[in-house]
């Protein structure tokens, strides 16, 4: 019967320890595992939100850019456009003063070749008195001759 005791008092003391477990060591050891899956799939919960915020950053960021681009390009063809405008008003501006300048260069030119001709006129009537006076031998008066030598140089 000693085996039989044993065996009963081994069987009691499995049941009193099962109990014991049961009561006092079980539910803790359930709440943590319930605690850490709740904190486990609040955490995946959290990763897929945070995916989703990064797709829709992402999907702002490339709106963002592609405004940014087409304000860009927008910018650039202003430039380019008043770039242009800059160079025909620029253009334009060296034209009309090329015309000026040409224009006062002319005027220039006509007064020298006027000047000219009457210096030309002024040494034609001294050299005809000159001749003139070789020819009859004699001084000739230009003070009294003055309309003889005006009608020379009109002539001329």
């Amino acid at each position: 019967m000693s085996l039989n005791a044993t065996l009963i008092a081994q069987l009691i003391v499995f049941l009193i320890l099962v109990w014991f477990t049961m009561k006092f060591i079980w539910p803790p050891i359930v709440k943590t595992m319930d605690e850490r899956a709740k904190r486990i799939a609040e955490g995946l919960e959290a990763a897929d939100r945070a995916r989703k915020e990064l797709a829709e950053a992402d999907t702002r960021a490339a709106d963002e850019v592609k405004k940014a681009r087409a304000e860009a390009a927008a910018i650039i063809e202003r430039a380019n456009q008043q770039g242009a405008q800059i160079v025909d008003k620029a253009r334009a501006d060296a034209l009309l003063e090329a015309a000026r300048q040409k224009a006062a260069a002319q005027a220039d030119i006509e007064n020298m070749a006027h000047r000219a001709r009457s210096e030309l006129r002024g040494q034609v009537a001294t050299l005809a008195v000159q001749g003139a006076e070789k020819i009859l031998g004699r001084e000739v008066d230009a003070g009294a001759h003055k309309a003889l030598l005006d009608e020379l140089v009109a002539g001329i």
